[in-house]
Order: C-alpha cells, then structure tokens, then sequence
C-alpha cells in the first residue's frame, strides 16, 4: 500500500479547497448510494463545480460533535492506554492513487501486536427506537463504507469506532441519556472484499468526475 502523506490542518480554507479535489472519507458512502444526505449525482456535481457542499456546521448536533471530539478521544485514550497508543496530528491528510484521501481522528498502535489502526470517534443523536436500531447491533452502511475507505487509503489494519450515543426525549423536563459503545472493524476476508469492491466504485466514479460524464443515479439504500 503506497499513499502519500500531506500537511494540511483539517477544516482550514486550504484543507476545504483540497477537498474538491478527491474523495474523502464522509464521501464514500455518497459513491455507493449510501449517503443520508448526499446522493452520487449530488456528489459528482460538486466535484465538477456544478453544486456547493452542504454546511451543516450550525446544527446543533455538528457543533456538539466537534466541540465533543477531543474529550471522547482523550477519554478513549485514558481507559484503553494499556493496550493501543493514540496519536492524534490533525494537520495530516493521507492521499491514494491521487484522489483518494482521509483526515483520521486519530491513529492507533496495538502495544502487543504491533499493528496499525485508525481510531474514528462519532457523536449519534438517537431520537427513535428506528434510530437505535441501526446501531445497536452493528455499524450503520454509511459510517461502514466510511471506516473501509479509511482501511483502503491509509493501509492501516483495523478500525475502532467509539460511539457516543444522546438519546432525545421530547418531553424537555427529560433527562437525556448518553451511553458509549465501541465497534472493531478487522481486515478479515469479508472486509477486504468490501474494500476492493469501494475502491472500485470509486475510480468508476472518479472516472465520471474526470471526463465531466454524469453518472447514473443510484436509488437510496432502503
């Protein structure tokens, strides 16, 4: 696995620019017609120019997020410090095949074995039992195909997702309820498969960007 290593802060005018130019990781699952929020013709559009990324820095839940990021990671690093040592360099950005690239949240170094990995925190609002239902036996397909695009770009390993989860209520005199949960992505064959099927879909994909041709749209994943 090759891939280049670039200085770029994340979410500094310059690190957005670069962002037109590749896919990243929050992105692969839009390639797939995964995307909640973003379909594959809604992300070739902005690639090409044709369309403005969405800003969702003002919801609420974005700015808990970011805010939350850095005490989830410290928090994570502190309870497993007997097993993984978490490196966390936010001015690097990791690029494959020149247009595929990852900001990690933060890298990993199993102290036994030796192996790589990448740590990805998420902050989850969970407002109905439909909600809970995605993620309480396995990782939603979107934040999946994001983890493996992560894999794919930086040859690291494995993947933990730690997960904190805000259950809503609407009654506003509720108390809300927080609970973590963390989920281990390994390179076993199933996941290398799923691996080698996104990296395909992606230079399809990125072909399409390249030749200015509009893709197919891609129904929603149901």
């Amino acid at each position: 696995m090759s891939y280049e290593v670039i200085k770029l802060r994340h979410n500094s005018p310059e690190w957005l620019a670069f962002r037109k130019t590749g896919i990243g990781a929050s992105e692969a699952a839009a390639v797939l017609g995964y995307s909640n929020t973003t379909s594959n013709v809604d992300l070739w559009e902005q690639k090409v120019g044709l369309q403005e990324p969405k800003n969702l820095d003002d919801l609420e839940r974005v700015q808990y997020g970011i805010k939350a990021e850095k005490y989830l990671a410290g928090l994570f690093a502190l309870q497993y410090a007997d097993r993984y040592k978490m490196k966390i360099d936010k001015t690097v950005v990791y690029r494959k095949d020149g247009f595929q690239f990852a900001s990690l949240d933060g890298e990993l170094t199993d102290i036994k074995s030796k192996e790589l990995g990448v740590y990805e925190g998420k902050t989850v609002v969970i407002d109905s039992s439909q909600a809970w239902e995605h993620w309480r036996d396995q990782i939603p397909q979107n934040y999946y195909i994001q983890n493996l695009h992560q894999m794919l770009v930086t040859g690291r390993e494995f993947v933990i997702l730690n997960a904190e989860f805000r259950w809503t209520e609407r009654d506003e005199d509720a108390q809300v309820k927080t609970e973590g949960k963390r989920y281990l992505i390994l390179q076993s064959p199933e996941v290398l498969a799923d691996m080698r099927l996104l990296d395909e879909a992606e230079h399809e994909f990125w072909g399409y960007v390249k030749r200015k041709e509009r893709p197919a749209r891609l129904l929603p994943q149901i």
